[in-house]
């Protein structure tokens, strides 16, 4: 794998989180010798510097294609990366404490993107399960929304036997009625009390009569009718005064002094 080392650097010492960051030994890979340094992980590369404040990264290591495992080591807390391979190199380190190695170990261990797709496929799954398994104890395949229909609670009703309305309903009195079908004979209705026609059908409730206004309300309607001229030709013509008068003075101020 071809890596730029300056889009590396920068990367390594940006401002961007980091996912774990901490003191850890590593043992070198000539002598056995541990070294203190100074390690960052930002997704699956793991930066390790001399010092905590150094520009540069000393190296990196891309983590694809490894395993975390703990390791027998006369250090305590220590850990390996493996690499598949017969020329891979193994990487050892030592954390400073139980609760800093459980913690680099975990997230070390789900720093590929190896692992990221195991994640997102069992997501997957558990999401296809939810759609098409049996929900509330009831079996049968997953239908999206709104392809369900409700089943009547009654008795089906033949489609025959319902009548057919008009395009425009005749009104009466201003009001539409139902059963007032042209080319339907209604046949009287001799009890005057029923609800229904003779056919069985609902008979709409009669029309209630007509308010009439009374002699005091026509009344006053009439004298406020009468009194809305007046009192409009009387605010038109205030008004209209008014206005001619700022006419008038605007014209004067535009001729000037002569």
């Amino acid at each position: 794998m071809k890596l730029n080392e300056r889009s590396l650097a920068f990367y390594a010492t940006c401002d961007s989180p980091a996912d774990n960051a901490g003191f850890l030994y590593k043992r070198g890979e000539r002598h056995t010798a541990y070294h203190r340094r100074w390690f960052v992980l930002k997704g699956n590369m793991l930066f390790y510097f001399e010092e905590r404040e150094s520009r540069e990264p000393v190296g990196v290591i891309v983590l694809e294609g490894c395993t975390v495992e703990l390791c027998d080591s006369a250090e305590e807390f220590t850990f390996a990366i493996r690499f598949g391979g017969a020329k891979s190199r193994t990487y050892v380190l030592a954390a400073e404490s139980q609760a800093a190695m459980e913690s680099w170990v975990k997230s070390l261990s789900r720093a590929s993107f190896d692992y990221l797709r195991l994640v997102v496929r069992e997501l997957e799954k558990q999401l296809e399960e939810m759609r098409g398994g049996p929900a509330g104890g009831r079996g049968g395949c997953w239908q999206p929304p709104g392809s369900w229909k409700p089943k009547p609670s009654g008795p089906e009703r033949s489609p025959e036997r319902l009548p057919a309305l008009p395009a425009v309903l005749p009104k009466e009195n201003g009001c539409a009625v139902w059963n007032n079908v042209p080319g339907v004979d209604r046949s009287p209705d001799t009890s005057g009390c029923s609800g229904h026609d003779g056919e069985g059908n609902p008979r709409p409730p009669p029309l209630p009569p007509r308010r009439r206004a009374s002699s005091s309300e026509a009344g006053s309607a009439g004298v406020a009718a009468a009194e809305s001229p007046s009192i409009f030709c009387r605010l038109h013509e205030r008004y209209g005064q008014e206005v001619a008068r700022l006419r008038q003075d605007w014209l004067d101020r535009r001729r000037g002094p002569q």
